[in-house]
């Protein structure tokens, strides 16, 4: 194999690498703040008490969080350490974007929104589908506006 096929190889392999880094942080920076949002640990929330709707809220903020890091590695410049920074940066106002559509829609609820999301005693509350509909809704919205 020729060095320079070998060396495109290895940056594109590297590359690679550190944007699948970038946003493994992104998506646990997700998880924490679903964490902050939500009443209690929300690894008990989900794999103790099996809540539905801790686990409809994380997924959709986990695919909403998804589409902006793969519209800021599309949209990224050609020097790679340029193109980490400004999809870190797009992914972080991507999370506070959600954690102020949650705040919004705390206001307009009837009691706490994270109580309702977390709520085991009945029926999925339809504030929860509202919240991981807001959640994708902000993570298509930021992905156009990297794109």
């Amino acid at each position: 194999m020729d060095s320079v096929v070998l060396s495109t190889l290895l940056y594109s392999a590297a590359g690679a690498a550190a944007y699948g880094l970038v946003g493994l942080v992104l998506l646990a920076a997700g998880y924490w703040v679903i964490d902050l949002l939500t009443p209690g640990k929300l690894h008990h929330v989900i794999w103790a008490e099996r809540n539905h709707g801790a686990v409809l809220v994380l997924g959709a903020s986990i695919l909403a969080m998804a589409l902006i890091v793969r519209a800021a590695i599309l949209a990224s410049a050609s020097v790679l350490w340029l193109g980490l920074v400004t999809t870190l940066i797009y992914g972080l106002i991507g999370l506070l974007l959600m954690a102020v559509s949650f705040f919004l829609m705390d206001l307009l609820a009837p009691g706490k929104l994270g109580e309702l999301i977390v709520d085991n005693d009945h029926k999925m509350h339809p504030a929860v589908w509202v919240t991981a509909a807001t959640h994708l809704a902000v993570g298509i919205v930021v992905a156009a506006a990297i794109a």
